[in-house]
């Protein structure tokens, strides 16, 4: 039983395996189970928090696992190995509007997301797939003027070129609060040619935390 809790639990673990390869977002009480079972074979990254249990009835002694912000298990994940040139993340809004900085493609102004909306580049009426290369964020001003038209037959202009995020960037963009470390560590393996690795880098040399608080799956 979790008996006290320093710092922040709210703060997600960055998980790898063995190898380095980022595989998934954790909470404290995962990160604890995985120290306990002896699943971590090295950490990194700053320490985030220290977990305390209870005593000992022998020595008295308080039990006390201390998580950082970056755990690598063991293992690694060699079917991801294989076929990450081939991953294709799964599409939610929280995660396009996250790739588009919450960015209108059209206007180019920034939104809250309540004011942002998916749009189908090519829409599904015209044959248009409901694939991360044909949807872009836009506000709900610019979705309802485009309608059911293409960009070309409503004279608008996209600001930006969409892609399929990486396994990697997938991960990044799913952080709800990615901090400097943790950044760091998932920017080694962004490809240099995708627009995440330019932000992130920005981001870095500003010393600023990736926070994400208020964006909700569709």
């Amino acid at each position: 039983m979790l008996a006290g809790i320093a710092s922040d639990i709210s703060q997600q673990v960055l998980r790898t395996d063995v190898a380095g390869m980022p595989l998934e977002w954790i909470d404290y009480r995962e990160a604890v189970r995985l120290y306990h079972s002896d699943q971590v074979a090295y950490d990194c990254g700053t320490m985030l928090y220290t977990v305390f249990g209870g005593y000992c009835s022998l020595t008295g002694d308080r039990s006390q696992v201390e998580v950082n912000s970056i755990i690598a298990t063991h293992g690694t994940s060699q079917s991801l190995s294989r076929n990450r040139d081939k991953y294709v993340p799964p599409l939610n809004n929280r995660t396009l509007f996250k790739r588009d900085a919450n960015l209108c493609l059209y206007c180019g102004n920034r939104f809250p997301t309540r004011d942002l909306t998916r749009d189908h580049i090519t829409p599904v009426s015209q044959g248009g797939l409901d694939r991360w290369a044909n949807v872009a964020t836009a506000c709900r001003r610019c979705n309802n003027y485009k309608g059911g038209r293409t960009p070309e037959q409503a004279a608008m202009q996209l600001i930006a070129v969409p892609f399929t995020p990486t396994y990697a960037e997938y991960i990044y963009l799913k952080g709800r609060r990615v901090l400097a470390d943790q950044m760091q560590y998932l920017l080694a393996h962004i490809p240099r040619s995708s627009p995440l690795h330019a932000r992130v880098t920005d981001h870095l040399s500003n010393g600023q935390e990736i926070i994400d608080v208020h964006f909700h799956d569709c």
